[in-house]
């Protein structure tokens, strides 16, 4: 049975009416924003992990903090420039949320459909709390208490939104945490099976792993791409790089590391030894 602190969010990811426009949605989102600097700055690539959460907190800790001063009777000033500093930090916030969920959505029914939910409660809070600041810098503070009141229960649902896409469908989440790789030196392929300059996905243990013989050597990654989880092999070898399929993130086949985004976290890498006609890895 669904726990019932899930059932709302389970029930939003059987919404299919949804899908139409958050397709369409999606598709807007990626054609403005192809691979390169800004699609990795607003993907968190320099940061090592997704950017947006971090920047969901500031809009979080300023609509509380002038939701705590509005109940408590605090300066009526400080409610007002805290709840514009929110609004403010909101554009950056759903720039990179709206990343995020376009490259997901694409391969995943419910993150479509529970993400339009949470981009619409968003907005809608968004919306609220601009005409709270508005009201209250005309000094309707009653009618901007009440606004804030309103924008804030709606933030609480959407980021309740927001959490279950992280937590429960792992957007923003390195695909590749929970299954590093073989610790051991472990079988892969026969050694004449693998051609030059050809990528292969092969399962060692329970681990999809990306083999690519390149000038007489061969390389080894997870084959999981950690951005989204689609399988490298499917992608483009360019050079020293492989290039994922889904989302155009480029690895260097030498060692995982990001050559560029929107991925935020490194390929493990795997050694790589050639015996009795196997090739074998191990976690690097």
């Amino acid at each position: 049975m669904t726990p019932p602190r899930l059932a709302v969010a389970e029930r939003l990811a059987q919404l299919a009416p949804l899908d139409g426009p958050a397709q369409a949605a999606g598709k807007q989102i990626r054609g403005l924003v192809s691979p390169g600097a800004a699609r990795d700055a607003l993907a968190g690539t320099w940061l090592g992990h997704a950017l947006h959460p971090a920047l969901t907190d500031v809009v979080v800790g300023t609509w509380m903090s002038a939701t705590l001063l509005d109940l408590t009777g605090g300066d009526r000033a400080a409610s007002r420039r805290l709840v514009g500093v929110g609004a403010l930090a909101a554009l950056p916030t759903a720039a990179t949320g709206a990343t995020d969920w376009a490259d997901s959505e694409a391969v995943d029914d419910g993150v479509r459909r529970v993400g339009a939910v949470h981009a619409v409660a968003n907005t809608t809070a968004l919306l609220l709390q601009v005409a709270s600041w508005s009201a209250r810098r005309r000094g309707r503070t009653g009618r901007g208490r009440a606004l804030s009141l309103l924008a804030t229960g709606g933030m609480l649902a959407s980021a309740y939104l927001g959490g279950y896409l992280s937590f429960e469908r792992g957007v923003g989440v390195n695909q590749t945490a929970f299954d590093p790789g073989p610790g051991e030196w472990s079988a892969a392929m026969a050694a004449s099976d693998l051609a030059e300059d050809a990528p292969v996905a092969v399962d060692v243990g329970d681990t999809p792993v990306l083999l690519v013989r390149r000038a007489g050597t061969v390389r080894a990654l997870h084959d999981r791409c950690s951005h989204r989880g689609c399988s490298l092999a499917d992608g483009t070898l360019d050079g020293d790089v492989i290039e994922c399929a889904c989302h155009g993130s480029r690895f260097a086949l030498a060692d995982g590391s990001i050559e560029r985004g929107p991925a935020a976290a490194a390929q493990p890498a795997f050694e790589v030894r050639e015996r009795d006609g196997q090739i074998e890895v191990r976690l690097a």
